[in-house]
């Protein structure tokens, strides 16, 4: 009788063990399915890695239009092929207006200049819409009279301002515009993911037009590419039944005329959306402090964020966000999902780094990413060094250029006397990295016997090679200068 009762409760703390077990194991194996998601999503994409040398490179085609311009790098080089990545710079002249599209691929866009004060005397540069499917229209505004009839307030989903410095977390799929409704043109630079999962077509970035009549692209062999806006395609019958309108209007959707591009002039184009108050400005702060410091973010908790109200913009240019400093050598400033949640479905981070004139940034590699380094002003001379020990780039890099150093790979930068800034767009939401020398570096973790023997050096000169470069990540110019940073 004992056993026959023993035996079930035996039973049943074994089932409850197993249970207990699983649950303390499934953070841990979560982290190692996400890790193991990203590398096969990459792998399953690309085609080689077989990097000879490095070139720091500009932009080979251009489309004009009648407010602005788009340039693109070329990605048949060996190192955008290697990363899986494109890359395009916008010109948004003022009164501009980017037309609608959709893409086949994640994007972060970094705003590099543009300026405009509102009333409040605030430094605003544009405005950028992304239509959601499936996500409510939470804008409208008011119904007004005009000759004795009431026009109906119009709707549509949310406007967002952009200023210098910030960075668009813009998903796969996603309708965008923007429009530059200030004084000076808006110059902004693109990373576009064609190696995401999500991407099902091939590693080419493909534009679907809402509207325009894009222009032909002049590429260096003088090859000419024509793109139309989806509805050119359309029969125009079955069209005008679909949106329940005269063909007349079908017509104007699919023209072609006036050939002005992606860009247009929009002069009479007024947007409501709510002023972005110095209020807001330091709120926004404080809530980035905040998410900082509690160490949220990186998962979604369906209740606060749904995908339609998630944050896609977020400031890395002002110096108060730094997140590394030192006053002698410059500041780096880091996006991930930890800060920005929807990174984490975008598989992005961003990297914002200032050098002060002469300042080194430390030796380092990207452990888990390539990373993809634009210059936004200054220049440095910049040192690549491959898995074979071999130099694949040493050479000066200057403001408009880029340079793309695959994953593992050691770079390392010194400013010139002009100094040096650049945005770095890296291929996963949680970039990390390691450094050769300064106070958090590999070196300075090793015993010094193990130094001793590996380099066969005295005891002295370990302990040089450990302690003499006391700063952290950011190093002051001049050998062996010691801080605090």
């Amino acid at each position: 009788m004992a056993n026959s009762i023993l035996l079930p409760l035996g039973l049943a703390f074994l089932f409850l063990f197993h249970i207990s077990i699983a649950q303390l194991e499934l953070p841990q194996q979560q982290y190692w399915k996400k890790l193991q998601s990203q590398q096969q999503q990459r792998l399953q994409a690309k085609t080689r890695c077989r990097i000879q040398q490095l070139n720091a490179r500009e932009p080979n085609r251009k489309i004009e239009s009648e407010a602005g311009s788009t340039e693109f790098w070329d990605s048949n080089s060996a190192e955008f092929e290697c990363a899986g990545v494109e890359f395009v710079r916008h010109t948004i002249q003022p009164k501009g207006l980017l037309l609608p599209y959709y893409a086949n691929t994640h994007q972060l866009v970094y705003i590099i200049e543009g300026k405009f004060f509102n009333l409040m005397g605030l430094n605003l540069y544009g405005i950028q819409g992304t239509v959601i499917p499936g996500c409510a229209e939470t804008y409208e505004s008011e119904s007004s009279s005009e000759q004795g009839k009431t026009r109906r307030g119009d709707r549509h989903q949310k406007l967002r301002r952009f200023r210098r410095g910030d960075v668009l977390a813009l998903p796969q799929g996603v309708t965008l515009w923007a429009y530059n409704d200030g004084d000076t043109p808006i110059v902004s630079v693109s990373i576009l993911d064609v190696a995401n999962q999500n991407n099902q077509l091939d590693l080419n970035y493909r534009k679907f037009f809402l509207a325009g009549s894009p222009r032909r692209s002049q590429g260096e062999q003088g090859q000419e590419q024509e793109q139309r806006n989806i509805f050119n395609g359309f029969d125009e019958e079955i069209l005008a039944q679909s949106f329940n309108v005269d063909p007349q209007i079908i017509r104007k959707l699919q023209s072609n005329e006036g050939n002005r591009g992606t860009i247009v002039r929009a002069e009479r184009l007024h947007l409501v959306l709510p002023e972005y108050s110095r209020q807001a400005q330091e709120q926004e702060r404080e809530q980035e402090q905040e998410r900082r410091e509690g160490g949220k973010g990186g998962e979604y908790n369906g209740l606060e964020e749904t995908f339609c109200s998630l944050k896609i913009r977020q400031n890395i240019d002002h110096p108060s966000r730094s997140d590394v400093y030192n006053p002698r050598g410059g500041r780096i400033t880091s996006l991930n999902s930890q800060s920005l949640p929807i990174l984490s479905y975008l598989q992005l981070s961003a990297e914002r780094g200032v050098l002060y004139k002469n300042a080194i940034r430390a030796p380092h590699w990207n452990t888990n990413s390539h990373s993809v380094i634009y210059v936004t002003r200054g220049s440095a001379r910049v040192q690549v060094v491959g898995d074979q020990g071999k130099s694949v780039y040493n050479d000066k890099i200057s403001e408009g250029q880029l340079l793309i150093v695959p994953q593992n790979y050691v770079v390392i930068k010194k400013a010139s006397d002009q100094g040096f800034e650049w945005v770095s767009f890296k291929t996963n939401d949680n970039a990390m990295s390691s450094q050769l020398a300064g106070r958090l570096s590999t070196i300075r973790a090793f015993p010094e016997e193990v130094l001793m023997n590996a380099y066969d050096i005295s005891r002295q000169d370990a302990r040089n090679l450990k302690y003499n470069r006391e700063e952290a990540t950011l190093f002051s110019p001049g050998a062996r200068s010691k801080g605090e940073a």
